[in-house]
């Protein structure tokens, strides 16, 4: 099949290269000339384990393809698969207008049938507004013109959305406006593009394109959820002289429940989950309904970002002048360079008004971290784990990166001038490290020391 995917971030970059790699003629358009410039070059954009292989391997194919050309990227695709930004508004709102120019870009310049792809997370009524604005842009050129615009929400894990999207739990295909049933031949094209993905059994879930535009920002809702659960239990442990490994062990066992996103931290971050709660909050405000639950998730997760901060100053006093606090990790979760939204840039920002210097270390996403925090004098970056701890006052664990795991206990301790770990993902147990001779402070679990 011949797609176009419009949008080279980090859905459409994956779920282009992912198409080509099983077959697919996939033609890649992005407005940004120096992206397209990279990936023509044979680099990447983004980190992402395997993206780079698959890639190289589908260029070398003559697979995959890259263009800035709008009418190359329409003329190509009997399937157009719209994959640009939809980043949140002054309101938290999703802001649409990358989505409605694609669709305006094609509608300018199709001429034959299309199936018009909403692969972006977008609000309910989004695929009612693509519509529209290919429609309008057909009667202006007084063209006619079939097409059909699906909605097909990504369900990609960063750090792992290769393999989510060769091996997807679930594939969410919305069509028409009431029970999918009205547009036959456009499910039946969508069934032959994912059949390769679904060999051992069907997962495709056919609905209506509202239902599933919904069922996107569902899902990332209730996962934030469990997070901020988690962690609001994970203070109340601290209080009470309970263990919160203990207690999600045992709310983790009862299969409804079951253990997935029950690891208290210091929040969530990254380009979905924050997006995507405030994005349903405001698509709840706009219908009329206060969405209370998602409220208190958003404030959970706000003061979480806090909680590590406030166990620095309860060891070392509000003026951290004269501190250096080394950190571990930046991405806001580990096997990605993301830094949007990481806990990381709050916690440096909370240390570095206090006076404190810090020195950081991430395997990945240091070259975005320092772009990011070009203008802070008060943090400088290390080469590698250990050497960030070099005369620091203590150590602050920002990001799960496995080489973080099992580290030189001793080491650690010689390293730092006081042996003080700070803990925002609760690596280590506490009897470990009060055999090491380290005070300990993890989130939700008994400090040792």
């Amino acid at each position: 099949m011949k797609l176009s995917v419009i949008g080279t971030g980090y859905v459409g970059l994956v779920s282009g290269a992912c198409l080509a790699d099983v077959g697919n003629q996939v033609l890649c358009l992005d407005l940004d000339a120096r992206k397209i410039e990279t990936l023509n070059a044979g680099g990447i954009p983004i980190y992402e384990p395997g993206l780079k292989e698959i890639v190289a391997n589908n260029v070398a194919a003559g697979r995959l393809r890259f263009t800035t050309i709008i009418e190359e990227s329409v003329g190509f695709g009997d399937i157009q698969m719209i994959a640009v930004g939809t980043p949140p508004g002054e309101d938290g709102s999703a802001d649409l207008q990358y989505v409605v120019a694609a669709a305006r870009n094609i509608g300018r310049h199709m001429t034959g049938r299309k199936i018009v792809i909403d692969k972006s997370t977008v609000p309910v009524g989004t695929a009612d507004m693509v519509g529209a604005a290919i429609g309008e842009e057909l009667a202006k050129r007084g063209v006619t013109a079939k097409f059909s615009v699906v909605s097909n929400p990504e369900f990609l894990k960063e750090g792992a959305a290769v393999e989510d999207f060769m091996r997807p739990d679930r594939i969410v295909i919305g069509v028409g406006h009431h029970d999918g049933s009205d547009d036959p031949e456009t499910i039946e094209t969508m069934r032959k593009l994912y059949a390769p993905f679904q060999r051992s059994h069907d997962r495709l879930m056919v609905m209506d394109v509202r239902s599933a535009e919904l069922t996107k920002y569902a899902a990332n809702a209730m996962l934030a959820t469990r997070i901020s659960f988690m962690n609001e239990l994970a203070l109340l442990a601290e209080k009470l002289g309970a263990d919160i490994e203990s207690v999600r062990k045992g709310m983790g066992s009862d299969p409804r429940i079951g253990y997935h996103f029950l690891y208290p931290g210091i929040g969530y971050g990254g380009s979905c989950f924050p997006k995507d709660v405030q994005a349903l909050q405001r698509t709840g405000a706009s219908a009329g309904i206060e969405m209370k639950l998602l409220d208190a998730v958003e404030r959970v997760n706000y003061a979480q970002k806090h909680v590590l901060t406030q166990k620095i100053v309860q060891q070392f006093g509000e003026n951290l002048a004269g501190k250096t606090i080394a950190l571990w990790g930046l991405a806001f979760k580990p096997n990605t360079d993301d830094m949007r939204e990481a806990p990381s840039l709050v916690l440096i920002d909370d240390l570095t008004s206090r006076g404190a210097k810090i020195v950081a270390f991430d395997p990945v996403a240091m070259h975005e971290a320092k772009h990011l925090l070009a203008t802070n004098a008060n943090v400088r970056f290390a080469e590698g784990a250990m050497s960030a701890l070099s005369g620091a006052d203590a150590l602050a664990i920002v990001t799960e990166w496995k080489t973080f795991r099992a580290p030189d206990f001793s080491a650690i301790k010689a390293a730092l001038k006081s042996p003080v770990v700070f803990d925002g993902r609760n690596l280590y147990e506490p009897a470990t490290m009060a055999d090491n001779g380290i005070r300990y402070f993890p989130i939700g679990r008994k400090q040792a020391g």
